[in-house]
Formats: structure tokens, sequence, C-alpha cells
């Protein structure tokens, strides 16, 4: 059900604009799924047999129901002429265009942005790939591959011992990052008339999520260690185990959170001891406050930590 009004009877931001969208599995979906729940009246084309994250199993079960909730949907054989045909003239009529296959792909059925944007001049397309133009647009790309190739996986897992993260991160916001340049373009045709082309790709989102590493290294010298074994920012930022065995996290990133954090724990000499005046303080003396600070915790439940 594609939903335009919100529960107090306004309009959502989108409404009376159509999206058409050839996607599959999560990015391309994704960016879809964003603009519908702004209102947007998203038509997604799928194969005669339905989209393949219909029928994933394990981790994959909850992709379609998740990533293509709101959107209305219609089965095409694109492989057809007459399939490809009816495409054309449904994607003729959208505002946005919406597509995720590998490059050249779209340009076999006349449904690439030069094709339809000589008919459909006001046309937003947005296009979703593995990377952007360059020496690995024509690479096949997925989530976990770019984590790999771009360093996240290297940050996420123990020294050693890559992992990727625990949910399609690239992949997501690849999809988001899609959806703010179609929002942008929006802005942008209201003011010129005319629509553009927006691309955005999986290793480049990669980049841009491990470039805090990047600039750690450039302003210090020191390479990033994965985050199990970084140098937190952060004085108190960990998981405590408490008395009852449940574990809670607990953080205290700025000195007003750390004399608050004593406050209500009674540290009354962890508060006034001089090693730990700031957060920097703190930071250099980890290895002897949080021993401390693990010892006292675990008097508590995880219930009565929460509370407090």
């Amino acid at each position: 059900m594609n939903q335009t009004s919100t529960s107090t009877g306004r309009h959502l931001p989108l409404t009376g604009l159509r999206v058409v969208e050839f996607t599959h599995m999560v990015m391309g979906p994704t960016c879809g799924m964003v603009l519908a729940d702004m209102g947007a009246e998203v038509i997604k084309v799928e194969p005669i047999e339905g989209d393949r994250t219909r029928h994933l199993l394990g981790a994959g079960a909850g992709f379609f129901p998740m990533f293509n909730r709101n959107k209305k949907s219609i089965a095409i054989d694109l492989h057809q002429p007459d399939g490809a045909a009816v495409a054309r003239k449904l994607a003729l009529r959208a505002d946005v265009v919406l597509e995720n296959f590998k490059p050249d792909t779209m340009a076999k059925y006349g449904l690439d942005y030069a094709a339809l944007s000589k008919q459909n001049p006001k046309l937003i397309y947005v296009s979703h790939k593995g990377f952007l133009p360059g020496p690995y647009e024509h690479r096949t790309a997925l989530d976990e591959v770019v984590q790999m190739m771009g360093g996240l996986a290297y940050m996420t897992g123990r020294p050693g011992d890559p992992l990727r993260a625990g949910t399609s991160v690239n992949d997501i916001m690849g999809g988001m990052f899609g959806a703010i340049g179609a929002l942008g373009a929006l802005i942008q045709r209201g003011i010129t008339g005319r629509g553009q082309e927006v691309q955005s790709a999986l290793f480049e989102n990669n980049v841009f999520l491990v470039g805090q590493h990047m600039l750690q290294y450039a302003m210090t010298g020191q390479p990033a260690a994965p985050m199990p074994a970084r140098i937190s920012p952060w004085g108190v930022y960990d998981v405590f185990t408490a008395g009852d065995g449940e574990q809670i996290f607990i953080s205290a990133v700025s000195d007003a959170q750390w004399t608050t954090f004593c406050d209500v724990f009674g540290f009354a000499d962890l508060k006034s001891d001089v090693r730990y005046a700031s957060n920097n303080d703190r930071v250099r003396e980890r290895l002897t406050l949080l021993p401390i600070l693990r010892e006292r915790l675990a008097r508590y439940s995880a219930a009565e930590l929460s509370a407090l």
C-alpha cells in the first residue's frame, strides 16, 4: 500500500510525485523505500517471476518486505520488445526513475538516462552502482565485497579477523544517498525546469564510512586500529558486565557527564582524582580507570544500572 498522508491527515512531502523503480536486492529498493515513505507513488517493475528477494532464505528473508514497503508493483518481461515498450512508456510518465543494474543493462532496453531524457528532459534518473565511473565501474560489487576492499571489515573485526558489519550498511546508505540526490535534483528542477542523472555507489559509500579513520592517520601519522583494539576518544565508553551476568553499555563522553556519572554512583573519590579530571586525562588513564569501574559496577544488576 502506498501511504500519502500522516495519521493527522497532513499530506506527506512527496505526495503527487511518481517514481518508477527498476531495482533489485537492497540498494536500489532502499532509495525507493525512502521516497515512498515520504509519500511518493513508487511503482516497482519486477520480472515476471517476481523480484528474487521475494524468495530468499535465511538472513535475506526480510529483504523484500523491509525495502519494498509502501510501493506498488508491476511485472514486466523486459526481454520482450512489447514488455520493454511498456516499461519505457511507464518510465516516461515518471518524475523519477531508479535503477541498480550493471552498466549498460538499461541501455539495452532504451531505459537509460540518455534515451529517456531525450523524450522527457524533466526526468530525474538515479543510478545505483557498485563503483562510480572509473577503472572499476564495470566490476560487480556486493556490500560485503566493498567492506573488505575499503577497510570497513578491517575496522569492524578484531585484529587479524576482518568482519562485515552486522547489516547491509553500504547498500542501505547507497540507497539513502540516492534518495538525497533525487531530492536535490527535484529542487534544481524547480529552478531550471530540467532533470538530471544522479549516481550513488557501494564502494564510494564505504570510503565515506571509513574516512574518519583515514583522517585519523593524516592527523596523527598512526594507522587506525580495528574498533575492538582502538584507542578510544572517550574515557568511559564501554560494555560492562553487571552482577547478574547481563551486559550493559555505559558512556561518559564529556566532563559534565563524568561529573554526573560519579555523583549518581557516589564515586566522589574518582570525581576528585586529578588523574581523571578531563576526558583526555581519563583516556590516558583507561588502563587504571576501567578495572576500578568494572569492579564497582559489578555490584549492581543490569536492571539497577538501567534505572539509575
